[in-house]
């Protein structure tokens, strides 16, 4: 058996989705099986996500799939980023996460809080051939997302920014970053501001690329402000007002990355399936043992429903309607899911599956960060619990 093995195709999503969308998750099921998959192992090895893929993703339209037309985008919808982004992680979640910072953090933030220069100035960008980031992390500010050092002075018509961002995505191949800093830390999370941060702007740079356990082949990696200048007219909505436009994108944020874990469930279901048809003990096929089927039926439904609880978060939000408890709910249910559903995989496999020449140990060390990323498991939690007590 090589490594993309035949069971890529062994099931398919048992979710029911109108015609358009349909059609939609084929053409990417297919980009990410045909075009994608044969690439998996290479650039995990080598901890790089191929340019000339990263290409064929704009061309194809991954890049910019809510961009309204106008802007050079497909005019999609956010249920259709979600969809692409479970199809990808199927394949290799490297890919999914790579459309997703592009299109539920950055593009999204981007649509509803830049004006009319802005959106004119960089959607078509971002819809055509600029990769985006979202840097707010920083060493003291993880979870307390909001402790974050960067210092932004106001200079008139420009602002100075200074300090370090750390663990960000997209950065190795990023010409624009979403980027959040402090205009005045003694006001906390009301300092926040958001600057449209060009990879050229003097006195910027990306620094370290973290060698990483799993999703390797996106980049995640530091970013240094020496007085970098910005120009005022590259502050995303209002001075001070950041926070908002963090919170509310990190929220559908989630949503996306929920979708992330369920591909990749989704995927280690599909090669244990195959694999369990394939492999023989005792004179007959290991899918035959009542033990290996009970363990493929609570693998699929679990899958099943990580991913109905995402689907519903993603309609609630592109309906309009409430969904921080939904998103929260499915971005933790989906991330344990894929841990434990790329565990179990590796244990249908056997020995070999503890081997890289097989592609369950990849979608294992991938399943981790669905737990620590865009929020914690213990802050969904948090979150959950709060909405349910009516607590703020």
């Amino acid at each position: 058996m090589v490594y993309e093995s035949r069971s890529a195709d062994a099931v398919l999503p048992l979710t029911q989705l109108g015609e358009e969308d349909k059609l939609f998750q084929a053409t990417i099921r297919k980009f990410a099986r045909e075009q994608i998959g044969p690439h998996v192992r290479a650039m995990d090895e080598a901890g790089v996500f191929r340019k000339d893929l990263i290409q064929q993703m704009f061309e194809l339209g991954l890049m910019g799939i809510e961009i309204p037309e106008e802007y050079g985008g497909q005019g999609g919808s956010f249920f259709q980023s979600v969809l692409a982004v479970e199809e990808l992680a199927v394949v290799d979640p490297s890919a999914a996460v790579i459309v997703d910072v592009q299109n539920t953090l950055v593009n999204n933030a981007m649509m509803r809080w830049t004006n009319e220069e802005q959106r004119r100035r960089y959607l078509p960008r971002l819809a055509s051939d600029t990769v985006a980031s979202y840097a707010l992390s920083e060493a003291g500010s993880g979870s307390d997302a909001f402790a974050l050092t960067t210092r932004a002075e106001d200079k008139g018509d420009h602002f100075l920014l200074n300090g370090r961002k750390l663990w960000i995505t997209n950065a190795a191949e990023a010409g624009l970053f979403l980027l959040f800093a402090t205009v005045n830390p003694e006001a906390g999370y009301r300092g926040i501001t958001c600057f449209l941060v060009e990879r050229g702007f003097a006195g910027f740079g990306v620094g370290k690329k973290e060698d990483k356990l799993g999703i390797r082949a996106s980049s995640t990696c530091e970013l240094t402000l020496d007085n970098c200048r910005i120009p005022r007219e590259n502050v995303v909505g209002e001075v001070g007002k950041g926070y908002k436009i963090a919170i509310e994108t990190l929220n559908e944020g989630r949503i996306a990355i929920g979708a992330q874990m369920t591909g990749l469930a989704q995927g280690a279901l599909n090669h244990a399936l195959g694999y369990a048809k394939e492999r023989k003990q005792f004179g007959k096929a290991i899918a035959d043992f009542q033990g290996v089927q009970f363990e493929l039926a609570e693998m699929a439904t679990q899958v099943e429903a990580s991913r109905l609880l995402v689907y519903n978060a993603a309609r609630l939000r592109q309906s309009g309607l409430p969904f921080l408890t939904e998103a929260a709910m499915a971005k933790y249910f989906a991330s344990q899911v894929a841990e434990n559903t790329a565990s179990r995989a590796v244990e249908i496999f056997g020995g070999v599956g503890f081997t890289k020449d097989y592609p369950v140990e990849k979608l294992y060390r991938d399943a981790k960060i669905g737990r620590i990323y865009e929020g914690t498991s213990n802050m969904q939690r948090m979150t959950i619990a709060k909405q349910l007590l009516g607590m703020r």
